[in-house]
Parts: structure tokens; sequence; C-alpha cells
């Protein structure tokens, strides 16, 4: 086969979530093949992931939700790596 066509790419990005430059390299060093390029993004996948896994989030937020009825409340603590997202209203 011959690599990474625009059909294999949608098709890749489709089953595993990854970025388009992502599917179009792992394809292209799978020679085409969506099975093996599945396995490779999984394996370059964990290797981003043990990089990123000694970073500290310290940014974050706080939110409480109490019911109607005052009976019981709900607290969620999100933390995140930047500020970016603790800032976000969303």
């Amino acid at each position: 086969m011959a690599g990474a066509t625009p059909k294999l790419i949608k098709a890749l990005r489709e089953q595993t979530g990854a970025g388009m430059l992502d599917c179009k390299n792992a394809l292209n060093e799978c020679e085409g093949d969506i099975d093996k390029a599945v396995q490779h993004l999984r394996e370059a996948g964990l290797g981003k992931a043990a990089k990123k896994a000694g970073n500290v989030a310290a940014e974050g937020v706080i939110a409480v939700t109490v019911n109607e009825e005052n009976s019981k409340a709900t607290m969620l603590e999100l933390n995140a790596q930047t500020d970016f997202v603790a800032k976000n209203e969303n």
C-alpha cells in the first residue's frame, strides 16, 4: 500500500481521535496499514503520557453545588497544568 491517503487519514482519525498529522505520520511509517498505524499511535501515546506523568497540575478551580433542600452538596476540584483552563468560565 502507498501510505497515507486523505481517506485513510480520515478513517484513522475517526477510529483513534488522534491528530491529523499524527495519523498521517503513523500511516506513512506503517505503509498504509491502518491496523499497524493504530498500534503505532498507541505506542506513541504511551510515550507521550510517560513524559507528562511528572508534570504538576498546580492551577485549578473548585465548584460547589447544593440541592434545593440543602440536604446534599457536591464539591468538585479540577486541576490543570495551565491557568488558561482554570480561568476559563466554561
